[in-house]
């Protein structure tokens, strides 16, 4: 069987542009592959080995070389759309040892005591590194709009303060790749449904999650409005049609590989006399 490719690069197809729409979307749709769920399944395995050696070199030339730069994941979605899907699937795919993973949660006491982007910049990738954000400072811009947990003007300087704060990292060598994994609201129901009918699902159900299905249609808003706000080209949007997993998981694949290759992280130079090792090895 022949393994599919895409027929449009997802980094073009899926980006976030001036007059998008988020309602335009339609979340069952896989854009830019023409592929089945096992012919994306095979694409997946066979481009893993890219991404994983993309990233040791990445590794490689921060902590041998002199490289500086880095990769931020940022993982926006409504409950139960995959993001946890994304990160064993396709950041799982690389070596561990090179992945910083940052799930942010409602703030603690001590989180709400500052400005809400300190506890982000804390948590940033080193040089080198993949970081992934499951959730992120968006939150504050999406929870923090719905659910009025500050008043419009602090909300309208937060847009503001995270183009900067973006603008300023993506400066100093990080790749920002900003995914919103799009599933229907009629999925979503599905995939709670399934949580409450297996019981080695119920630890991944929360009541709550039916209080913000409740809010969708605000959410949506929400969204929209950070989109129009917030994707830069120092740090796109790209907006992953979700009710397929393998098709998010297939995108997103590709999306950081995309970001690895504008870097083209390059093997660091051996600083040691390769042929004089390989003597004196041999007669070791």
């Amino acid at each position: 069987m022949a393994t599919h490719t895409w027929t449009t690069e997802p980094a073009e197809l899926l980006r976030v542009r001036e007059d998008f729409s988020l309602a335009d979307v339609d979340a069952d749709a896989h854009p830019g592959f023409d592929g089945d769920k096992s012919r994306g399944a095979a694409l997946l395995e066979k481009r893993e080995q890219r991404l994983d050696e993309l990233q040791e070199r990445l590794y490689a030339a921060s902590h041998v070389g002199d490289g500086h730069d880095a990769v931020l994941l940022v993982l926006q979605a409504m409950d139960t759309a995959g993001k946890g899907g994304i990160v064993r699937h396709v950041v799982g795919g690389v070596d561990p040892q090179g992945v910083e993973l940052a799930a942010f949660k409602a703030p603690t006491e001590e989180e709400l005591a500052h400005d809400f982007l300190w506890r982000v910049e804390k948590r940033l990738p080193r040089p080198g590194m993949i970081g992934v954000f499951d959730r992120s400072h968006y939150e504050d811009v999406l929870i923090g709009r719905v659910r009025h947990l500050a008043d419009e003007a602090e909300i309208e300087r937060r847009y503001g303060a995270i183009v900067d704060f973006e603008r300023r990292i993506a400066a100093s060598g990080t790749r920002i790749v900003k995914v919103m994994l799009h599933i229907s609201r009629d999925e979503q129901r599905d995939r709670l449904m399934e949580r409450l009918e297996r019981p080695d699902k119920h630890w991944k159900y929360n009541p709550g999650d039916v209080d913000e299905r409740m809010l969708w249609d605000d959410y949506m808003t929400a969204y929209q409005t950070v989109f129009e706000r917030t994707s830069t080209p120092d740090a796109p949007w790209y907006v992953v049609p979700a009710n397929h997993k393998w098709y998010a998981r297939l995108a997103v694949q590709e999306l950081l590989i995309d970001a690895l290759e504008d870097i083209d992280p390059q093997w660091p130079a051996a600083d040691f006399d390769v042929e004089a090792e390989k003597k004196r090895l041999a007669a070791s």
